[in-house]
């Protein structure tokens, strides 16, 4: 299952979140995922290139054939997060 421990490893899940929604260069990534050190930065979007799932063109990084297919079967857990994360911060502002 070494497809679970790359997804598992830090900041890899929001790489793939937000190449998935935009192309963005490494700086704009880097800012998009909360000013990540570069160094992690490099080493994650070197594991995903390795493994098929990123591509580098020239205007910045986009998803592969294989990227957007894992990203497909990811949209139902990407769907409920978002309404967890709504509801989480329903329940956190209803006074108890």
């Amino acid at each position: 299952m070494a497809l679970f421990d790359l997804l598992g490893r830090r900041w890899t899940m929001r790489i793939l979140w937000e190449v998935d929604v935009h192309q963005p260069t490494f700086r704009e990534l880097q800012t998009l995922c909360g000013d990540m050190s570069s160094s992690v930065l490099n080493t994650r979007l070197s594991e995903l290139k390795e493994v098929q799932l990123l591509t580098q063109g020239e205007r910045g990084y986009a998803l592969t054939a294989l990227g957007r297919e894992l990203m497909a079967k990811l949209a139902p857990l990407r769907q409920w997060a978002q309404t967890w994360d709504h509801q989480l911060q329903e329940n956190q502002s209803t006074p108890s």
